[in-house]
């Protein structure tokens, strides 16, 4: 049996809505062919193991964790990987994984730390790389790929929290030329967190100053008119991929908020259509008609960029890609991916066929294909240059670079 461990949680806003994404997606499981080893990562940024860990109750009050759960780390020892006590004997080795399952969200860890981590480690793990996680947790460097990659974006500009401080007049003359009204948001935060609509210059100063509060940079983008805003998933990698059914966002909102995606309170739109009961206890128990009713041009360009995105961003696992599209001049452009979205997006692909037990195992499955793809490449050389090397500050034969 392979033992996942799966890691969720961090120092993040996003705190909570990781550890529901995780908690869940440990109950569906394949237990005939996996167990989960939970590995909870505190506010704190201590790791804890345990199995209280994979029931939602252990969670009522955080400040109990470390009472009831182990600290640990995880390290790799004799070619396995390990989780190992902090407290108590040394070197007590608390359990054991063969492949790591990122389940994080926000900064600190959904931005490439963790993959970062667990690749210096060696450790097979499930999600995008170091690289396509880091691009994807920036707003401002993603949109900067894709448009290289000739994926279509909206208007932006973006700036620091100490450039519009001390120089808020050239800000607000780039900001007038993306136009009114637009949209203001966290560049490096997700969950709809800190984001605001801006009318005007008077309203733009309050919503930078609301953005401000969770990171030092800012993204402003134009909105779309005859807005319709749908998302797609990838899973896969880039040798493999699948899209999910396209959803459409509903919401009452000038865009879907964090209380429209966890907190079911958009209103009218997507009460009678949230499809909670379906989604097996998912946290996005509303916000979403899927499949969405959609010309079929533009199905086809979602499609089609939702695997471009995919690729171009260096992306593995599921990803789901939010849309803007404007439904007169039937165009779509890609907003933003989320490359480890809530409940891992398994509501996109159930219509299909493909329950969430099934959506975890491909997931599973590409990344131990992936390390062993990777184990086949080139990682030294048999000659080593540090033989030639004098210990004075240079080399007995000329190295050339």
């Amino acid at each position: 049996m392979i033992k996942i461990g799966v890691i969720f949680g961090g120092e993040s806003v996003e705190h909570e809505v990781s550890i529901i994404t995780a908690v869940q997606a440990i109950s569906f499981l394949d237990k005939k062919k996996y167990q989960a080893v939970p590995i909870y990562i505190g506010k704190d940024r201590n790791m804890y193991t345990g199995e209280m860990l994979t029931d939602m109750a252990s969670y009522k009050d955080l400040t109990l964790i470390p009472t009831i759960a182990k600290e640990v780390t995880l390290t790799k020892k004799d070619d396995k990987f390990i989780l190992q006590a902090k407290r108590g004997l040394l070197n007590k080795i608390v359990d054991t994984i063969d492949v790591a399952f990122p389940i994080v969200h926000g900064k600190g860890v959904e931005d490439g730390s963790l993959s970062g981590l667990i690749e210096s480690l060696g450790i097979p793990y499930v999600g995008p790389s170091m690289l396509g996680a880091s691009i994807g947790q920036d707003k401002v460097v993603q949109k900067q790929v894709m448009s290289a990659c000739g994926i279509p974006i909206v208007d932006y500009t973006w700036f620091y929290d100490n450039e519009y401080l001390e120089d808020e007049e050239k800000i607000l003359k780039d900001i007038k030329k993306v136009g009114y009204p637009c949209i203001v948001k966290p560049a490096r935060l997700g969950s709809s967190v800190g984001i605001t609509v801006a009318h005007n210059e008077e309203e733009i100063k309050t919503s930078i100053e609301e953005a401000i509060q969770y990171d030092e940079k800012i993204v402003v983008e134009a909105m779309v008119k005859n807005l319709i805003e749908v998302d797609c998933a990838v899973v896969g990698n880039h040798k493999e991929m699948e899209c999910s059914l396209i959803g459409e966002m509903l919401t009452d909102n000038d865009f879907l908020t964090f209380e429209d995606k966890y907190l079911g309170s958009s209103g009218g739109k997507t009460g009678a259509k949230s499809g909670g009961a379906k989604s097996g206890g998912c946290i996005t128990t509303g916000g979403f008609k899927i499949p969405a009713e959609l010309d079929k041009e533009i199905e086809e360009q979602v499609y089609k960029y939702s695997k471009e995105a995919f690729r171009c961003l260096n992306l593995s696992g599921v990803t789901r890609f939010d849309f803007l599209v404007d439904a007169k001049a039937k165009k779509a452009y890609v907003n933003e991916p989320n490359t480890i979205p809530g409940c891992l997006a398994f509501f996109f692909y159930s219509p299909k066929g493909k329950n969430y037990t099934k959506l975890l195992d491909e997931m599973i499955t590409t990344a131990i294909k992936e390390y062993k793809d990777d184990k086949k490449k080139v990682t030294s050389f048999d000659s080593n240059v540090l033989s030639t090397y004098d210990g004075k500050g240079g080399s007995k034969n000329k190295i050339q670079g």
